[in-house]
């Protein structure tokens, strides 16, 4: 057998082993409707510093893909409802579109999804007999370009196709076997794709008529007395999220699909509303928010499927302030728009919260020119005797490999040894103090407390002599080798 053969199956074999391992995620959806908008740079910036993974744009934005490129973040591209009859009633539309929209980015933007549509069926119910044709007219130009398996098509659906959701056991779409609904579920069904589930626990408890309490909205723990409970399966809802999920499942169930898989595309909790709008608050938002990433951090199901994790995006990263409506509608965005957190906020799931900050990080500024980062960078991990081994390629700071990543992380490493005896976070112009933690994934950034981000006394005003970042990680290498040479031994023995 080729060794660098079976390496490079071996790899494919652990990254299959790793990936089926992970859990449940939280993703978050990107709308524009904003009157500050930050570029789509910044825009990735904020998401990687918040260790977010997941990300589902409106649309197919040239920017926002662009900007997403070697992120490693997973990316769901939305065909816009205007799109949806042209994309249907044209099968070169929709290959033009997969080519403009999704072939051209790949694989450095890790476009992993379509939804085609929002709300389709119940948002402009005139286009809803040509959408699975639009679907299959995307499918099939996912093949063409042998990009079917690793991009999904599906439809972000409302909850208000389900009549009656509770109890979850009975509920049912308000659909017949020949419906376009129907058809949609045999698509997702053929194509090993998923059910795409925008749930509102917020509007199914304001809209409920204090029929359930709204801490059974916003995940907060239920006394035993006041717990709901199906009479049909006896199975405890501790919240509306979950009864939501169930509801649609049930719903697949009784249209005889059980195996489709559902991610919510959308749930939030507004935090200001208007007068008639008393349960849009702070308080209220950042619950919900926090409770539903634990809850879905957990990796479990809702009672019927406890062994399908929900995976789930968070309606939405920043307030839409320029959509119409009342005043809830436009308040639904977890951060500011300079990426600080409405509320204190763990989009990770980690236990790292995102408030008011009290550490501090030393970061290369946006607008540094490309030479001016490289002698910083250089001077950094030479003179300054930063720690460059992590970014090094295979380590955990190398991805994004470019020079502005690779700088931030040296120049801050180099800030929190050094500025308690008065360096500063200078590097000739090229850096910036922040808040805002840029550590993603399993590269981590140290911060040091605001108290000390004061300028110093001893500014590294002329860079030393420039050296390189570090020798390549051969011992690692070989060590990886050594583990995979032993795998295929055992697939040879085998």
């Amino acid at each position: 057998m080729n060794p660098d053969r079976c390496f490079g199956g071996s790899l494919l074999v652990l990254i299959g082993m790793f990936t089926n391992v992970l859990g449940a995620f939280i993703g978050i959806n990107i709308g524009t409707d904003v009157s500050s908008m930050p570029s789509a740079s910044e825009v990735v910036s904020i998401i990687k510093t918040h260790r977010i993974t997941h990300v589902r744009l409106y649309d197919a934005d040239s920017h926002m893909l662009k900007a997403l490129a070697d992120s490693g973040i997973e990316v769901t591209v939305g065909v816009t409802n205007e799109e949806v009859l042209g994309i249907g009633e044209s099968a070169s539309a929709a290959a033009a579109w997969v080519n403009k929209n999704v072939a051209s980015y790949v694989p450095s933007t890790n476009i992993t999804a379509i939804a085609v549509g929002s709300e389709v069926l119940t948002s402009i119910p005139h286009a809803a007999p040509i959408l699975v044709t639009a679907m299959n007219n995307l499918h099939k130009a996912l093949v063409a370009s042998n990009l079917n398996f690793q991009v999904k098509v599906s439809s972000p659906q409302s909850l208000d196709i389900i009549p009656e959701l509770f109890p979850p056991s009975t509920a049912a779409f308000n659909s017949s076997p020949n419906s376009t609904l129907y058809q949609l579920l045999q698509f997702l069904n053929n194509t090993n794709s998923y059910f795409m589930l925008n749930a509102y626990p917020y509007y199914g408890y304001t809209n409920g008529n204090g029929i359930f309490p709204i801490d059974y909205a916003l995940f907060k723990p239920l006394p035993s007395v006041k717990q709901i409970v199906d009479p049909n399966t006896l199975f405890h809802y501790n919240s509306m999220f979950d009864a939501m999920v169930d509801a649609t499942y049930y719903s697949m169930d009784a249209l005889n699909f059980s195996g489709i898989p559902i991610v919510v595309t959308e749930t939030g909790w507004p935090w200001q509303g208007g007068p008639n709008e008393p349960d849009a608050t702070v308080e209220n938002a950042g619950t919900f928010i926090n409770y539903l990433i634990r809850r879905v951090s957990n990796d479990s199901g809702p009672p019927s499927r406890p062994n399908i994790p929900i995976n789930t995006y968070i309606y939405e990263l920043f307030n839409e302030d320029k959509r119409p409506g009342p005043v809830s509608e436009k308040n639904w965005g977890v951060l500011y728009t300079n990426g600080t957190a409405v509320f204190p906020l763990s989009l990770s799931g980690s236990s790292q919260i995102m408030g008011n900050a009290t550490t501090v990080f030393c970061v290369a500024k946006d607008d540094a020119s490309e030479g001016k980062l490289q002698d910083g960078l250089n001077w950094a991990c030479g003179q300054g005797q930063a720690n460059c081994s992590v970014i090094q390629s295979g380590q955990p700071c190398y991805l994004p490999n470019n020079t502005k990543n690779h700088a931030s992380y040296a120049y801050n490493d180099y800030y929190q040894r050094m500025h308690t005896v008065g360096a500063t976070c200078d590097f000739g112009g090229t850096a910036t103090i922040t808040s805002n933690d840029p550590s993603y994934r399993s590269c981590i950034f140290t911060g040091s407390s605001n108290s000390s981000a004061r300028e110093g006394l001893l500014p590294p005003g002329a860079f030393g002599p420039v050296s390189p970042l570090g020798e390549s990680m051969k011992l690692l290498v070989s060590k990886v080798r050594y583990v995979i040479s032993a795998a295929c031994l055992l697939i040879i023995l085998l």
